[in-house]
């Protein structure tokens, strides 16, 4: 690459990096194509970019990002899953893969600028996918008003209980 090419490989990263929501890196040496491929793939499904890029490059680019505070871990040959929604399915994915491949190794990510060590992020593939826990709050969100309803409810029919024996009680002594 020509230093006009690199120039131009590191702003559109520097993009990247500056949109993602986070990112993780990954060790791939020992990694056969079929099994690259397959995992690009798999992670493009979910909107999740995986590339590799230079390491000098790649830190570079991650200058005035989020991506900075992981960028001595650029180290070696790997490859940067980017996520720009989500931040739950490719911890997932990536973890998954790692379980079956003794050649993917996640190193470390990084939310929002926060370092995430493998530890966190395999407590992080162990969440619901977002879809699930959006319906779970809504759920419990619909829980509240409909608990409160039904004790409404209770009380009220509980006080017209009371006034219909009250009201049978003095026509049974007016009679």
């Amino acid at each position: 690459m020509n230093k006009q090419e690199k120039e131009e490989v590191i702003r559109q990263m520097a993009e990247k990096l500056k949109r993602a929501k986070g990112a993780f890196v990954v060790s791939y040496q020992g990694l056969d194509v079929e099994a690259m491929t397959a995992l690009r793939k798999e992670l493009r499904k979910h909107q999740i970019e995986f590339q590799v890029v230079k390491n000098r490059l790649l830190k570079r680019a991650s200058q005035d990002t989020g991506t900075s505070v992981i960028k001595e871990h650029f180290i070696g040959p790997c490859a940067l899953a980017i996520t720009y929604e989500d931040v739950v399915t490719p911890a997932k994915l990536l973890i998954e893969r790692a379980k079956k491949s003794e050649h993917l190794k996640i190193r470390i990510g990084q939310i929002a600028g926060k370092v995430v060590e493998l530890e966190g992020i395999k407590r992080l593939a162990e969440l619901p996918s977002r879809e699930v826990l959006l319906s779970q709050t809504l759920s419990a969100m619909q829980a509240v008003p409909s608990s409160l309803v039904r004790v409404l409810n209770g009380i009220l029919t509980k006080l017209m209980f009371a006034l219909k024996a009250i009201e049978s009680k003095k026509q049974e002594q007016g009679q």
